[in-house]
């Protein structure tokens, strides 16, 4: 059974770090994939007018389309370069949550993920959403420095 870990990007160079680590790993492990995925950080809970809606679905769809260019395929292709199996995701929602979504819905057994978060705490050990990862999800996490 190939091991699959998810990288969860987030556009800086902490995600950078852990892409690096992830890499790392995957070597030690031999049969390995590699699932990298940016969470847009999105509330579903706003009250709008049906056309605000229509406008925030399509600025939607257009930042998922540039996290995918700017953040996701080059990282993927980074990966492949390396020779690894290697995918992408971009998804909206809240990231600790749909970080463990996607984690499980593609069967990936650790994820892995950078620990400052791009508010620029430096005061803070945990962004937030690392912090809530760390603490709900349902496979092995590994917060890389």
């Amino acid at each position: 059974m190939t091991t699959k870990i998810v990288i969860g990007l987030d556009g800086t160079d902490t995600g950078e770090r852990a892409l690096a680590f992830a890499k790392d790993m995957a070597k030690r492990l031999g049969a390995c994939e590699l699932l990298a995925i940016y969470v847009i950080e999105w509330s579903p809970f706003t009250f709008q007018t049906a056309e605000e809606n229509e406008q925030r679905h399509k600025r939607r769809e257009e930042e998922i389309a540039l996290a995918t260019k700017r953040i996701v395929e080059p990282a993927v292709a980074a990966l492949r370069e390396a020779g690894f199996t290697a995918s992408g995701l971009v998804r909206h929602g809240d990231v600790a949550e749909t970080l463990n979504k996607m984690t499980v819905e593609n069967g990936g057994s650790q994820i892995i993920v950078g620990r400052a978060s791009s508010d620029g705490f430096a005061k803070r050990i945990f962004g937030s959403s690392t912090q809530n990862l760390v603490m709900h999800a349902d496979v092995p996490v590994t917060v890389v420095g």
